[in-house]
């Protein structure tokens, strides 16, 4: 083995060395390769309309105060929730929603492909001199396609998680400005570090705890690894504000049952490691891809995450990129955290752990810490690429074309909306005026939403799809609704995860509801009246019957009132002198968290001179030679 066997260790700062990356046309490409997956995988989502399936709920004009007085539950939502609601003030809702969805695969797509460029610059130099220019183009295609196009991001997509989707969309941009700290300037490497964690601010708590997994160790790896260390630290706390601070007064729990119902689960002919090797693994099986569990495509996908392990070590080995070290540690840890529910130990150990503190509660879900896994499998992929094209020769540039498209060969299922399953619809026009008569009153009160589940199979959808109910977030007011969760477990059992919500919690002890009609009890329903009488006491302003029941109970009541009735959903008014309720306050942690929050982004722009985490170079320091100071 020669001294050109061992190269050093690839500069942080270090520029890709193709001179195709620095014109204009490659400098869109990372963008173009992500909105093009985005738009074949999205396709009938980006039509007019709302796409409603699990947790992904748009409704139209989501009211901005409603989203800040609401946060009773645990607030993780209250970022996302914002956003949008401030977007509705200038755009349609089902606009915001496709531009969101969209921004997942572009953002995403582009992140990968640039970091692969980034970091593609020593192994070029080093080991694959001759490749041919556009050879880091074609890896980081296939680094920004693989990245974006894989069962985890298919899984969560199908559960409706799109707000964790955006903060996975952002890992490289935050893992490059990890590495950037090194040679960066304080204020200029916090700039750079806020500036790419905008993504996880907006999807929340889960976006956060995987930006911290993926670049964390990362920053314990540097050269000024107790410098960097902080200031990722601090900069995580500046984006996790709007939801940090109102978690502090929430009151919220987290329920130990979660761990096993949120286990991974096999959705693979390999089990449950198999499956979450290959980035799948979701414990709903109505969240996996169609076709996907075959033996066939799973045999081409296992074949596809077994060339990308080995390009990432083939790069670890022969140039060590400058994220080789921290990135694998997270990876390992991720996949460790996703085993721990899988073992009877584990999930008494995770159980243990929420028991003693709430916070610990995000861990339930495991297979979600496969994020870094994924970004190892995208640049190996890449990695692969680049060894291909160190010559150029036809049954190469076949190959790469090849591995460029295999993360779509290999998961159809998630082609134009994964089959269709990601279609829009419209509102029903019962629902559009329950909404506009209860923003019509000025009058304090909540809406409490029965039946007292909190999934709907929407029959107006055109086919039956499972949904968070979307009354819970259609009125410009408090709502009270059952965030209660009902899990199927592997051997046929259910487990019912209590909600975080505190005032919901007390609602129903006192509605004391049906477990299959989901309507108040015997007693209540006898006596309408009583129900609004107690409904009052809550602070309950109207009802919303959100789906067909077969007990009218309203019917001849004095104290409730029809206000719109329809064939899905009916409004009721509880009669005003029951009502003892205050107008919803915004509280001042919400409104301080947000303000320093937002001034904290716009700082990050301006002081760092572009979006997200690959900003302009720095100057370059020079034994003996005087630094520069930029303007």
């Amino acid at each position: 083995m020669t001294a050109r066997d061992h190269a050093r260790p690839s500069s942080p700062g270090a520029p890709a060395t193709p001179a195709t990356a620095s014109r204009p046309a490659a400098a869109l490409l990372p963008w173009l390769v992500g909105a093009v997956a985005g738009v074949l995988a999205l396709g009938p989502a980006l039509g007019p309309g709302y796409v409603l399936r699990y947790d992904m709920l748009f409704v139209p004009e989501l009211s901005l105060p409603a989203v800040l007085a609401g946060a009773d539950g645990f607030p993780r939502a209250i970022p996302s929730d914002a956003v949008v609601a401030a977007l509705t003030l200038l755009l349609p809702g089902d606009v915001v929603q496709t531009l969101a969805l969209l921004a997942v695969f572009t953002l995403g797509g582009a992140g990968a492909f640039r970091l692969l460029v980034r970091l593609a610059g020593p192994l070029l130099a080093a080991r694959l001199p001759d490749a041919p220019q556009g050879a880091v183009l074609a890896a980081g295609a296939a680094a920004g396609v693989a990245y974006v196009w894989n069962p985890f991001v298919a899984e969560r997509l199908l559960l409706g998680q799109w707000a964790v989707l955006l903060g996975y969309a952002g890992l490289p941009w935050v893992l490059r400005a990890v590495v950037r700290l090194a040679s960066a300037r304080p204020g200029t490497g916090l700039a750079g570090l806020v500036c790419s964690l905008v993504p996880a601010a907006v999807g929340g708590f889960s976006s956060v705890v995987l930006s911290a997994l993926t670049a964390g160790p990362q920053a314990l790896v540097g050269p000024r690894r107790c410098r960097d260390a902080a200031l990722f630290v601090f900069a995580l706390v500046l984006i996790s504000l709007p939801w940090l601070l109102p978690s502090l007064t929430s009151g919220a729990a987290t329920d130990p049952a979660g761990v096993e119902a949120f286990a991974a689960r096999s959705d693979t002919p390999f089990g449950v490691l198999g499956s979450l090797l290959l980035l799948g693994g979701v414990w709903n099986s109505g969240a996996v891809p169609p076709g996907y569990g075959e033996l066939v495509t799973a045999l081409a996908r296992l074949l596809l995450c077994a060339v990308s392990l080995t390009g990432w070590a083939w790069w670890l080995w022969r140039s060590r990129p400058a994220v080789g070290i921290g990135l694998s540690v997270s990876a390992a840890v991720g996949f460790g955290i996703a085993l721990l529910g899988v073992f009877a130990p584990g999930r008494e150990f995770l159980a243990a752990l929420i028991g003693l503190w709430p916070g610990f509660g995000p861990l339930r879900d495991g297979q979600l810490y496969l994020a870094p896994l994924a970004l190892v499998q995208a640049l190996g992929l890449g990695a692969v690429v680049l060894w291909l094209l160190r010559v150029l020769a036809l049954w190469r540039v076949v190959a790469v074309v090849f591995l460029v498209l295999a993360p779509v060969v290999v998961l159809p299922g998630l082609l134009w909306g994964a089959g269709g399953r990601l279609a829009p619809v419209e509102y029903p026009g019962e629902w559009l005026a329950a909404r506009e008569a209860v923003a019509a009153d000025d009058r304090p009160g909540a809406v409490l939403v029965l039946p007292w589940s909190a999934y709907r199979g929407l029959k107006w959808s055109g086919e039956p799809v499972v949904v968070l109910d979307p009354a819970a977030k259609l009125f410009d007011r408090r709502t009270l609704w059952n965030d209660d969760l009902s899990v199927g477990t592997a051997d046929g059992g259910r487990v019912v995860v209590t909600g975080e919500d505190a005032r919901a919690r007390e609602a129903a002890r006192l509605l004391e509801p049906d477990p299959e009609s989901g309507l108040p009890g015997p007693e209540l329903l006898a006596d309408p009246d009583a129900l609004a009488e107690l409904l009052g006491g809550l602070g309950v302003r109207y009802v919303a019957v959100s789906a067909p029941v077969d007990n009218r109970f309203w019917s001849g009541a004095e104290e409730l009132s029809v206000v719109v009735e329809g064939v899905d959903l009916t409004l009721l008014e509880v009669s005003d002198q029951h009502i003892n309720a205050d107008k919803d306050d915004i509280s001042g942690l919400e409104v301080t968290g947000g303000l320093v929050t937002v001034g904290a982004i716009i700082w990050s722009i301006a002081r760092s001179g572009s979006s997200l985490g690959f900003q302009r170079p720095q100057p370059q320091t020079v034994r003996g030679a005087r630094k520069e100071i930029p303007k």
